[in-house]
């Protein structure tokens, strides 16, 4: 008899009922980064949410949410009778997930609905804040989608309590399942903090949080050491890891906290589950308290109490003025956190109770708020702000509008709303390009084709262009011919002296063309798979050049390729396999398995390695290298990191190498079927077809112009 635990349905949805692949083989490459998100897991894939959002009454909507700031709910409290406070935290919390270092998190899907997010301990009880949205949601349904609306509502917030506000891009599409593609720490507790070297400059990349779950830093001071000196080093660190100077922290910082308050009335063991941990009855909502009420007065989100502000809800320079008006003590609030309180407050600094009642409570500061005052620098600018606030009132609204919608891209991208026509370099501004005629591209491929340059440079120059592109924030690509500027012309994987001896060619064809260098490098690598096939590759023109002053150089540096398997390159030894590396460039790209399948066997047909592995035909744009790949005339031996050569089964004469961005396409049985498919003889004509289908997805994936 089998006394083994049986399901009593065949799946293994939960994780202790049945052995999975992942258990038996830990270390198989897992492509379901690459799956997500399909129209399997959208309810709504029949409709085109961009023509929907051209079609809603955005006015109507701000009133109908400015109606719900005010109306006051029992099973949620607003606090000083005014949600606002409450909505622009989840619209920052919403947004503030985004990191540089790979363009990731961001307000643009409306992931805070869904796990880890909506279960961060730095989100705790924006869960209701999503809920009390729910009736807006409900009302204008496919008008508008959760993202647009967690953002917008922030805003409507600002304006609703006299802040400054460059308004709000509507045309964020929605998620549907949790994001698989995210790195967001190793650390297996919350708050854990195992992601730094020596120095707190040292955070593990691409992280910008200090610990796990928190958005940036703990308001405590580093792991709860109420240090503001050290606080400082921190707020610099993880605010510069999502594109903010000193001067745009300082304005967030001091803006946003001019509103609200921080609520730790009591002892945090009485706070129940987050919402993913929570019990079904629960329905989705987590953190339920048993301290008194649980809610208003009695509520315990991030366990430090009080209002940073005379005026909680109300747009003024209280925030600063207080800061600076008064001598700090540290204390422990009601829930045993660090926080700060004036000493010898006056009684016109005294902030009323929430609940509206006659009461009247000391202000406070977090460790963070008091880094402002500590940091030299930082408390320059302070100073300059109080003795400016019109100063401040901008930098706040400018620092804001990048903080909700850095992750959406270009201004050509910009879909519909109620923002001010305001360009700023954060949105890698480009010029419009010149759509060329039928005969002035045919003219502009005939010189390319007569340049001298050889299929490998001209396929290599465009794809180290385009290449660049990542979908997580919408940076990169080849509109604007940045790979002949700083800092992406000097990188190593492009082979600088080789692509500056192309891009000199280029340059004169487009002087000569009438076009743009951008349009030429596309055109050229066209004309270079032409060539390599015989089959027409159709191209789009009408992209521009952006100049060195339009480009933003410790941004960009950031897209710069540490290690590309579909050029077989690599800067040094990873911890993470380069097939890893790949596979997560190829999420960035918008690849699906077969699509990055496709992209590697035809690069390398075409002679592209930076090292010269994986070069196994002559040449030609064919289904021979997956044949080769898949073929059992190779004895392949391991030669040391990423390299590999293959003997002669009978002469032991080497034959062959290859890195493992090449080998995994054999030795993975995902990708081995797919390669199996272009490996046949019935489907070459397919591959080639299929290559340049995905070719072309790469070379337009920046023209947002297009979609």
């Amino acid at each position: 008899m089998n006394n083994s635990k049986c399901p009593f349905h065949g799946s293994t949805t939960t994780p202790n009922l049945g052995t999975q692949n992942k258990d038996w083989w830990p270390n198989n490459l897992n492509l379901d980064i690459l799956r997500q998100h399909s129209n399997r897991s959208n309810p709504v894939s029949e409709i085109d949410y961009k023509d929907h959002v051209m079609k809603l009454d955005l006015k109507a909507l701000k009133d109908d949410i400015k109606k719900m700031l005010t109306d006051s709910k029992d099973w949620w409290p607003a606090d000083y009778g005014h949600y606002g406070p409450f909505f622009i935290r989840m619209t920052w919390h919403a947004a503030g997930t985004y990191r540089t270092g790979d363009g990731r998190g961001g307000a643009a899907t409306g992931a805070q609905r869904f796990a880890p997010l909506n279960s961060w301990p730095d989100n705790g009880n924006l869960d209701k804040a999503r809920r009390l949205l729910w009736p807006i949601k409900e009302k204008y349904g496919n008008k508008i989608s959760w993202a647009d609306l967690l953002v917008l509502v922030g805003n409507v917030a600002i304006e609703d309590m006299g802040g400054p506000n460059h308004g709000t891009v509507l045309g964020r599409e929605d998620i549907w399942q949790s994001e698989k593609d995210i790195y967001w720490g190793a650390e297996d507790e919350w708050l854990g903090d195992n992601r730094y070297g020596s120095t707190r400059q040292s955070l593990e990349n691409p992280l910008a949080a200090v610990q796990m779950g928190l958005i940036y830093v703990n308001p405590q001071g580093p792991n709860g050491n109420p240090d503001p000196a050290l606080s400082a080093q921190d707020v610099r660190e993880t605010f510069k890891r999502m594109a903010m100077n000193d001067e745009e922290t300082v304005a967030l910082t001091a803006g946003g906290h001019t509103f609200g308050k921080a609520h730790g009335a009591g002892d945090e063991a009485l706070v129940g589950a987050e919402p993913e941990g929570s019990s079904m009855e629960q329905m989705g909502l987590g953190w339920k308290s048993r301290h008194a009420s649980g809610v208003g007065v009695d509520a315990i989100t991030s366990g430090i109490e009080g209002p940073w502000t005379t005026n909680p809800i109300k747009w003024d320079m209280g925030y600063l003025e207080l800061l600076f008006k008064y001598e700090w003590e540290c204390k422990k609030s009601p829930a045993g956190a660090w926080q700060w309180h004036p000493v010898n407050c006056s009684e016109d600094d005294m902030v009323p109770q929430v609940d509206g009642s006659k009461e009247k409570v000391l202000p406070m500061m977090t460790t963070a708020d008091m880094s402002l005052k500590v940091d030299s620098k930082y408390r320059e600018i302070c100073n300059r702000f109080l003795e400016n606030p019109e100063e401040f009132g901008e930098t706040f609204a400018r620092a804001w509008f990048k903080l909700l919608h850095r992750d959406m891209g270009p201004k050509t991208n910009y879909l519909t709303g109620d923002f001010k026509d305001v360009e700023y370099i954060w949105q890698d501004p480009t010029p419009a390009g010149k759509i060329l005629t039928a005969s002035e591209e045919q003219n502009l491929r005939n010189a390319i084709s007569n340049c001298g340059l050889s299929v490998k440079e001209m396929v290599n120059t465009a794809w180290a262009s385009a290449s660049t592109f990542r979908n997580s924030d919408n940076r990169g690509g080849a509109n604007g011919a940045r790979i002949r500027l700083s800092p992406q012309k000097d990188w190593e994987v492009n082979n600088p002296k080789e692509l500056k001896k192309i891009l000199s060619i280029y340059e004169k064809i487009a002087n000569d063309q009438n076009t743009s260098i951008a349009d030429v490098i596309v055109v050229a690598g066209a004309v270079g798979i032409e060539r390599a096939c015989g089959q027409k590759v159709d191209v789009t023109t009408g992209r521009g050049d952006a100049e060195q002053e339009n480009t933003d150089l410790s941004s960009f540096d950031l897209l710069k390729p540490k290690a590309c398997g579909f050029r077989n390159y690599s800067e040094k030894e990873f911890a993470v396999s380069p097939e890893e590396i790949m596979l997560d460039k190829s999420q960035l790209l918008g690849l699906t398995p077969t699509e990055m399948t496709l992209l590697v066997g035809g690069l390398r047909s075409m002679g592209i390695s930076f090292t010269g592995q994986g070069i196994w035909t002559s040449g030609e744009l064919n289904n021979k290298w997956f044949k080769q790949l898949l073929s059992m005339d190779d004895n392949w031996e391991n030669t040391g990191y990423n390299s590999y050569i293959s003997k002669n089964p009978k002469t032991r004469q080497e034959s062959k190498t290859a890195s493992r961005t090449d080998l995994v396409f054999g030795s993975n049985s995902e990708l081995r079927a797919i390669s199996e498919v272009y490996a046949q003889d019935d489907n070459n004509d397919k591959f080639i077809h299929d290559f340049i289908n995905v070719w072309n997805k790469i070379m337009n994936a920046d023209r947002f112009d297009l979609n």
